[in-house]
This record gives C-alpha cells, structure tokens and sequence, in this order.
C-alpha cells in the first residue's frame, strides 16, 4: 500500500513512525513533513488544505491510502473532496478521516452538544448564545454557578477553551469572543458549560460509522507550568496505560459513551471512516464526555502508537472493507509516557529559528524522539513552532519512564528549551 500522511507535527510523525513498520507499507509519504519524518518517511512540500495538489499527488502517485492528521482538513471536507476524486478522477484510494458534516462534532462545539443530547451521551449540562441573544447570554452567566466554563463554537487553534473563576471575569471572556470576535469566525457563538470537577482522560476508537475498535487510552498534561499550574497548553505529555482506567470503568466508557456514539452516527447517516478522540472526565468514577476530536490528539498519539501492537495500517484497511470488528487489538506491556519540549516563552509568544543540538544522541529502544515543530537549513535542525520535541519512553513503571524520558531531553539543547519534569504525578 501507498500511504500519504497529512501532517507536520509530533503526532504525524508517530503515526508515520508506526505505519513502517508495517509489512503492508510500500511507498510512505508525508505533506509537509518535518525533518525527523524525514529519516523514516519522504517529505512533499503540500499544504495539508491544498485540496488539489493532494488529489494530483494522490493520483500521479496512485495512493492507497490518505491520512489527515490535524483537524483543519477534516473540517474543511477532506473526506469529500477526495470522494469525488473517485468519481471524477478514478482514484482508487480512502480517506482515514470523517466526511466534513460528520467532522462537525469537532469543528462545532454547539453540534457536538447537541448530538450528545440526541443520542443520550453523558455530558456537562450547557446553553449557546450568539450576538443575536448576547443580553440574555449575560443575565445566564450571572446566575451560573462557578466555575463555568466558555467554549468557542469553532475551531481556534487549541485556544478557544476558558474556564473562568468569577462572573466578572467570564463576562468580560464572554465578551471578548462574541463582540470582541478574539477568535474571528470561531466565536460567533459561544457555548457555555457546567464545570466538571474529576481527572481529564483521554479514549481513542477507530471506526467506519458501524464497528470500531479501541485502540488505545491517554492522560494529558496540558498546563505549562509544574504541579499543573499556569496556561494551558496544547500538551506537555501524557502517559498511558491510566491507573484508574481499569476494566470497570473502561466498560463504562464503551457502554454508556463510545457505542450510543457509534449508533448515533449511524441512526443520524454521518459518514465517519476515521479516529474518534474522546474527552472524557471522569467525574467520581462515572465517564463524561467534554469533547469529541475527529483525529487523533497531540502529543496522545506519541505515547498511544508506542504501545499499539496492532499493525495500523491493516486496522485501516479493516476500517475500509468492513471487517473492523473482527480486529484483534494488542498492547505492549509496561508503562509509557510521553515529555514535550518547548519553546520559551510557549504558549504565549516565542522566538523560531533556533538551532536544536542533541538530536543525534544515541536513543535506547526502550525511548522514542519525535519532531514536532522543527525544519531543516542546511546541515541544522531549527525550531519553528511551540512544541519543538516529544520524547517517549517505556519503563517498569510510569515513574520510571518519565525519568527515562527526561534524561534524553537532558542531552537536547536549543536556546529557552522548557519542559515539565513532573508528567504522571499523580501516580508515582
């Protein structure tokens, strides 16, 4: 098979690290790329919502297999503009990814909402309001109980999430996106949520609308600073397996969550040939869903793909040919966890261009180096986002994989490097 990733971060290049393995791996490519993809994959320089050059590569270079890492695509229709492509062009391919209504349970809050509501999903309770009714948006924040929570219907980056601990505090936030338009298009509307207190966790399925496997579970650490203190972030590491994601409540995921999901889109006729990122609070031992992603998470995907043993690209192909569920889905064991190195400055503004030194250390099996926000100049590594480097390891416990973690990143130098040094906390 001839696979095409969409991509350029930490997550595309663990998606591409585990699709070589396969032995169903021919030619693999990733648009646009990143250097350490690079080593392991060939780099085209498309943009990821550059719909027609992707459908000409696809083509000239008889892809098999397209897959959208990040969101924009999927939102912007990826799924049916290549479609399509079958129709009019004759490609013979499939899109791992959701078709553009189906990918509004990421790209609209307010849609997400209500489908959990059709479909009997657990959920914190909300309201949506628009300039439209923004006066009784108003008068509903100042009799909400705190904290309350204010989500950009769109997509914004990562940033349109804020939870507010005093009503003045949301109100003005509630102002900023709808009048202020702080996130363009994307806060138009504005959804407004119950506060769920409990841990965040996070549940990924591969599905085709029908069947869908589980292939894998993570906690993030989004906060910047130790101790989960400072802004939020778009992941500073995550660990897998979860301690309290033991069987019990993972049988309350599948029963209460990710099957009235699959059965809505089914019910409702949304087309979805992809992953499914859960948001999942566990609230006192019972599962809610705080938000739908249609792509796998970042960094999520460099620690879950590390412990999938389940040929991916034969999960895909299952996915297309309607035999995903008799899948046989396999974990390594032991512990793993994931530590993002930033830039100075992240989340707020920094510095790119930076020359990394480090990446050439000599990595153990049991670890992992993937590039996120690097590019090549000549001979040098630089960086050129956020999120520079993930660096995954397994360990004899979460503890001990962290650490392992840590101590390549030790090696790693680039001007105003940062990274938490307390991923997986709580359970040491």
């Amino acid at each position: 098979m001839n696979v095409l990733i969409l991509g350029s971060g930490g997550r595309e290049h663990a998606l591409a690290w585990k699709i070589a393995q396969s032995h169903h791996c021919d030619k693999l490519y990733v648009a646009p790329g990143n250097p350490g993809i690079a080593i392991i994959a060939t780099n085209v320089d498309i943009g990821v919502n550059d719909f027609e050059a992707i459908k000409s590569f696809c083509l000239y270079n008889k892809i098999d297999t397209l897959v959208v890492g990040p969101e924009d695509p999927l939102v912007n229709g990826i799924y049916d503009f290549m479609e399509r492509a079958k129709k009019e062009n004759g490609w013979k391919g499939f899109v791992v990814g959701p078709s553009k209504e189906a990918a509004q349970l990421e790209g609209s809050k307010a849609f997400s909402k209500k489908f959990m509501q059709r479909n009997g999903i657990p959920t914190a309770g909300y309201a949506e309001f628009t300039r439209d009714n923004f006066e009784e948006g108003k008068a509903y924040i100042g009799k909400h109980s705190l904290p309350i929570v204010l989500k950009a219907d769109g997509l914004a980056a990562g940033k349109g999430v804020v939870i507010s601990e005093t009503h003045a505090e949301a109100l003005q936030v509630f102002e900023d996106m709808i009048i202020n338009q702080q996130f363009g298009k994307a806060s138009s509307k504005v959804v407004v949520e119950e506060f769920l207190k409990g841990i965040e966790v996070s549940v990924f399925v591969l599905t085709n609308g029908v069947d869908y496997s589980i292939i894998g579970h993570a906690k993030d650490y989004k906060r910047i600073g130790e101790g989960d203190s400072g802004l939020n972030t778009g992941g500073m590491g995550c660990v897998t397996p979860v301690p309290f994601m033991d069987s019990a409540f993972m049988q309350k995921v599948e029963q209460n969550i990710i099957i009235p999901t699959i059965n809505g889109l089914s019910k409702e006729g949304l087309i979805y040939n992809g992953f499914i990122f859960f948001g999942l609070m566990n609230v006192d031992g019972a599962p809610q869903v705080i938000e739908y992603n249609c792509r796998m998470g970042d960094p999520e995907t460099e620690v879950v793909m590390p412990r999938l043993e389940t040929d991916l690209l034969s999960l895909f192909a299952a996915m297309d040919n309607g035999t995903l569920a008799d899948a046989n889905i396999n974990y390594a064991d032991g512990h793993f966890a994931t530590v993002v190195a930033v830039s100075g400055g992240y989340p707020g503004d920094f510095r790119k261009n930076i020359p990394i030194t480090g990446l050439d250390q000599l990595i153990p099996n049991s670890s992992l180096l993937f590039q996120a926000g690097t590019k090549q100049d000549g001979d040098t590594v630089l960086t050129n986002g956020g999120r520079v480097l993930a660096v995954t390891s397994k360990g004899n416990s979460i503890e001990g994989a962290v650490e392992q973690s840590i101590g390549i990143l030790k090696n790693i130098y680039f001007e105003g490097i940062n990274y938490r040094k307390d991923i997986g906390y709580e359970f040491k």
